[in-house]
Parts: C-alpha cells; sequence; structure tokens
C-alpha cells in the first residue's frame, strides 16, 4: 500500500470529518430536545405578566397620526431641502398632512384628529417618534420587526416569549394570534411562526367569529366516563409513541397540541364568550358598529386572553390596510375609524379591570409613510423614521421619546432601532434579551442577535 501525501489523506477523511460533525449537531439536537426548553421564569421582576400587540400591517404615517410637522404644511408642494431629500427618489414634492393635531392630555401630546380615542390616553402613553428600521419592502420589514433580523424563519416575538416564559394558563395557548376574519395579513403565518425554536411556540390561530377553535367539540357528545376513558388510553398512546421517538421536535409539538386542544375545550369557549360581556362593554369597544364591531372584536377577545393568564396575544388585520401609495388622507382615516374606537376601549377596559398595570400594550406596524408625495396623493414605504407607541406595563405615560427632523424624513434624537424595541419589551416582561438564548447551529441565537440592543429606559416607569 503506497503512503498517503496530504492532501489525499484529507481528501479520504473528508467523509468522516462531516460524518462526525453531523453526528455532533444531531448529539446536540437530541440534547436540547430532551431538556426543558426554557427555564419558565423571568430574569428579574417583571412589569408586565402579558402583551397585546396591536399590529398595523402596511405601515402607518407617522406624519399623519404621531408626529406632526408645520414644515410640511408650510413646504408643501415643493422639493424637500437637499439634507432631506429621498435618497431613492421614488417620491416627489413634500405632501402636507391632511388632518390636524391637538395636545390631549395633562401631558399635552400631540395627536391627529382622527385618533380621537387613543388621544383621550395620552397620559397613559408613550410615543417613540425616532423608530428606524432596515428595508422598506413589506417582507423584509415585517421580518425585522416580528424576528429581529431581515431574513425569513426566524422566530417571531411572542414565540421567544411564551418559550421564556409559558403560559399562566395550562389549559390556554402561552402565544395566541387574532387575525381578520376577512383574511389574513401579509406574509400570512410567518408572522407569527416559532422558526427555529420548538413548534410548540409558535401562535395558535383563535377566530374572532364563529368558534374561535375549529373541531374541538365531538359532533355527538359523549359520556363524561367515557370521554375520560378515551382521554386517559389517547395519553399513554402518546407517551408510548414518543418514548420510542426521542428527540422529534415536531412529534413533541403535535401531541403537546393535542393534549391542549382537550383541555381547551372548556377553557376556550368560556374565554371567548363574548355575549357574557355587558353591553355597555361591547359598546366600549365598538361592536354596536359595523366599521369598529370587527377589530373591536379581536380587542374584547385579546382583553380576556390576557385576564385568563394568555403570555403573548397579537391582534392583526387582513392584507396591508396601512399601505397607502394612493389617497393617502382617505385610506389613512378609514383604518383609523376602523381601529381608533376599539384601541381607546381596550385602554379604558384593561385600566377599569386593573390590568393596564401588568399589561403591556403596543401599537405601530413594519414602517412609517414618507413625508414626500407618491404620485399626486400618496405616500411611500419609509423606514428612516417613523413612530410607534406603547402603554401599560412598566411604561411611563404621557412621554414623547425621540424626534424625527423638520420634515419627519429621518429619525435624530434618541434614535431606536428595532432590537432596542425589543429588548424594551422583553424588559418589560421580566426578560434580559442577552439572556434569552436558544442554541442552533453552533451558536446561541437571541432575538436581538447581533445587536448592541438596549431597552429604552426613559419611557420606562
Amino acid at each position: 500500500m503506497f503512503p498517503l501525501n496530504r492532501r489525499e489523506a484529507i481528501a479520504r477523511l473528508g467523509g468522516g470529518f462531516g460524518a462526525a460533525a453531523l453526528a455532533a449537531l444531531l448529539a446536540d439536537e437530541r440534547a436540547r430536545a430532551d431538556a426543558p426548553p426554557a427555564n419558565p421564569k423571568p430574569h428579574h421582576a417583571p412589569k408586565a405578566r402579558a402583551v397585546i400587540q396591536l399590529f398595523m400591517h402596511g405601515g402607518p404615517s407617522h406624519v399623519d397620526l404621531l408626529d406632526p410637522k408645520p414644515e410640511l404644511e408650510k413646504f408643501d408642494g415643493k422639493q424637500p431641502p437637499v439634507e432631506v431629500a429621498d435618497d431613492e427618489k421614488l417620491t416627489g414634492n413634500l405632501l402636507r398632512s391632511q388632518f390636524k393635531f391637538a395636545k390631549a392630555g395633562q401631558s399635552g401630546t400631540p395627536f391627529s384628529e382622527v385618533l380621537p380615542g387613543v388621544a383621550g390616553h395620552a397620559d397613559d402613553i408613550a410615543v417613540i417618534r425616532s423608530m428606524f428600521t432596515e428595508h422598506r419592502n413589506h417582507e423584509q420589514a415585517l421580518w425585522m420587526m416580528h424576528t429581529g433580523l431581515t431574513v425569513a424563519g426566524r422566530p417571531s416575538l411572542g414565540a421567544w416569549a411564551a418559550y421564556g416564559l409559558g403560559s399562566e394558563n395550562r389549559d390556554l395557548p402561552a402565544y395566541v394570534v387574532l387575525p381578520d376574519p376577512r383574511g389574513l395579513p401579509v406574509d400570512g403565518i410567518r408572522n407569527w411562526a416559532s422558526g427555529w425554536l420548538p413548534p410548540a411556540y409558535q401562535g395558535t390561530q383563535f377566530r374572532s367569529e364563529g368558534q374561535p377553535v375549529l373541531n374541538l367539540h365531538p359532533k355527538a357528545a359523549r359520556p363524561a366516563d367515557v370521554e375520560k376513558g378515551r382521554t386517559d388510553l389517547l395519553a399513554e398512546l402518546n407517551a408510548a409513541h414518543r418514548s420510542a421517538r426521542p428527540g422529534e421536535l415536531e412529534l413533541d409539538a403535535r401531541i403537546a397540541s393535542f393534549e391542549l386542544a382537550g383541555r381547551m375545550q372548556l377553557s376556550a369557549t368560556t374565554a371567548l364568550d363574548l355575549s357574557k360581556e355587558p353591553l355597555k362593554v361591547q359598546a366600549l369597544y365598538g361592536l354596536d358598529n359595523p366599521v369598529t364591531r370587527p377589530y373591536g372584536l379581536r380587542c374584547l377577545m385579546a382583553r380576556r386572553l390576557v385576564e385568563r393568564g394568555v403570555r403573548f396575544v397579537q391582534v392583526f388585520m387582513a392584507g396591508q390596510p396601512w399601505d397607502t401609495h394612493t389617497n393617502n388622507a382617505a385610506q389613512t382615516r378609514a383604518c383609523a375609524q376602523q381601529t381608533d374606537k376599539p384601541v381607546a376601549g381596550l385602554l379604558s377596559d384593561l385600566k377599569r379591570l386593573g390590568l393596564l398595570d401588568r399589561t403591556l400594550v403596543t401599537w405601530g406596524g413594519e414602517f412609517g409613510r414618507t413625508p414626500g408625495a407618491q404620485g399626486k396623493d400618496g405616500r411611500d414605504h419609509h423606514p428612516y423614521g417613523f413612530s410607534v407607541w406603547l402603554a401599560g406595563g412598566g411604561v411611563k405615560g404621557g412621554v414623547v421619546h425621540g424626534a424625527t427632523d423638520d420634515f419627519g424624513y429621518r429619525a435624530v434624537t434618541d434614535r431606536c432601532k428595532v432590537a432596542d424595541l425589543h429588548a424594551t419589551m422583553l424588559h418589560l416582561l421580566g426578560l434580559d434579551h442577552t439572556k434569552l438564548v436558544f442554541a442552533h447551529h453552533g451558536r446561541n441565537e437571541r432575538l436581538t442577535d447581533v445587536y448592541e440592543a438596549k431597552p429604552i429606559k426613559p419611557i420606562l416607569a
């Protein structure tokens, strides 16, 4: 046998190196699957026990809703100054807002005239006017806002919260999603996916019309002892099936989902029986008005879910309604008419029940809209500066944080990246964003990933 040179030896052993690496990765996956997925305890004392995220798909116009710019009025129809010119040449002359702003509450925070309900809670709300993000396309901006990076396939914020804290009610999911019955939002179920976290942490969809969860109940009722016998037998079969296939995360998630569904038969139906709510509470959310009823139903459902221990609830609209490329003023007004009263009702109801102090409510989209006009009367996507707001659990109300320039083009003062917003939300839940990690492909992944993020302290109570 002839001696091998260095190159030949490496070539022949290459398959062995790959097999060894694969074995190590599989062993790592098996170890993680067999271990508890997370310690369901916060890293520090939480200010919020739950989150309701009111996500506004499409990108609401900050200069029409939360960030008044008198200079837009002054320079309406004119070319923007060089320092705030549209670098990508996608818009034309500046476009003033069609809406008036007024100071609200003791804090004097300005809100647009199309948000009278939200303005009534000015002293409960912290407005962040200096948000910025990294992409002007919907999908990439949505991935950034929901998962922390502009790439697909990562776990959503809600999945991270469920992974880190679990649910306070074993009969309901930790993470619930309330989509519009008229259609899914842009990017569909990826908005609430668990990515490479175990599948058990993805969002569970509840319906706001008809049965909240389909197929929870058998078509024909069975006696209690028969039902218990069936459930016990199924549990034994599941346990045997699982023990023969250790480390299969999809299987674990599927079995956990079936078991949760069994416990939800009573809990979900009771939690979402809105007929139990007094008529005056239903009216608070706008359920007596066909314009506000669809969004109001989901807001009321969100309150009832966090009231019962659900950790993270997202309320979505169909499609991308805030995407106002044409007729910006009319479309923005229409979106506000659908959502403003229900959102205000949610804040009022949480406060009435003593839940606002321990429930974090957030409002915002994936980016803002351009100060310059797209076409005659539209606004294009705008990632360089936009606004969001937070209220409730641990948030200092009546605060405006950060600023864009005089035309609302760029965030210039106390700039806040998306990772800072995520770090803030996790902090209020009692989670340290640097410690909430998951081993994946040889590195400890986290929501805020490579960013030097920090909680936004000026808005914290």
